[in-house]
């Protein structure tokens, strides 16, 4: 009987001790919350709302920029019903980011123009001459329907009236080119995906998830591809760490969807 009553008192006990314990899944759930908030997606178009969206150096959208069945596009016949003579680039301008992982959907047409900003300051003629640009273009058709010669040919291009490296889909325009063997990109008229990540590190342009290239910020190699000649009028081109988002238009019709930010 002595035997059984130690046994109960030691039960007891460890039922006790056990019950006072923290749970190891609540002990798990406080550690990981800081993680989980940092990871969120921000939705900078969802698809319903232009909210937080204007153009650049601008209060509010420039003609053109509209939803149409859930996604964001420039309509090029709005704009020019409109007669509007200023530029229609436009920026995200309710929140700026520095470090982050940015993924966007986008198609376009046969010849079309169009591009990507990140770090983006007003008070500039445009994003291109002070913000890193996630280059895209109708990489197959654009050199013949425009006459590129006269364009590249400032450049030393060796054949100027074609499309450069640098000026293909993917590329860090200007700047780094694009691994054209992970490059998949879809014909015109069909979706692609796009993501950049930016982190003082390295930065990374993702195309339908293949990785594209990646380079190092500010790096001793950047800096002599920026004093290489293509930036020699924009003293200021890529020298902010945090900024705002961009899309450029080039009077053609571009149609954009689930633009989402995540902060790093």
């Amino acid at each position: 009987m002595q035997h059984y009553f130690k046994l109960l008192i030691l039960f007891i006990a460890l039922a006790t001790s056990c019950k006072n314990k923290p749970k190891n899944e609540d002990v798990h759930q406080t550690a990981e919350t800081p993680e989980k908030v940092a990871s969120e997606w921000i939705y900078l178009f969802d698809g319903t709302s232009l909210e937080g969206w204007r153009g650049y150096n601008m209060d509010s959208l420039p003609p053109g920029w509209t939803i149409k069945d859930s996604i964001l596009t420039f309509d090029t016949e709005l704009g020019l019903e409109q007669d509007y003579k200023g530029g229609k680039d436009i920026i995200y301008g309710a929140e700026e980011f520095d470090n982050f992982e940015l993924y966007l959907e986008w198609k376009i047409p046969e010849g079309a123009n169009s591009g990507i900003f990140y770090h983006v300051k007003e008070g500039y003629d445009g994003p291109p001459v002070v913000a890193p640009e996630y280059q895209i273009i109708d990489d197959e058709n654009y050199a013949n329907i425009h006459d590129l010669t006269g364009y590249n040919s400032q450049f030393g291009a060796e054949h100027p009236e074609k499309l450069q490296d640098w000026q293909k889909t993917g590329a860090d325009y200007a700047m780094h080119v694009a691994d054209e063997s992970q490059k998949q990109l879809n014909p015109v008229g069909e979706w692609n995906s796009s993501k950049i990540v930016f982190t003082p590190e390295k930065a990374e342009h993702w195309l339908n998830g293949k990785k594209l290239l990646e380079f190092v910020p500010w790096s001793e190699e950047w800096k002599a591809k920026k004093n290489s000649g293509k930036w020699d009028n924009a003293p200021d081109y890529g020298k902010f760490k945090k900024g705002y988002i961009a899309l450029q238009d080039h009077s053609s019709p571009i149609w954009f969807r689930n633009i989402k930010i995540k902060k790093l």
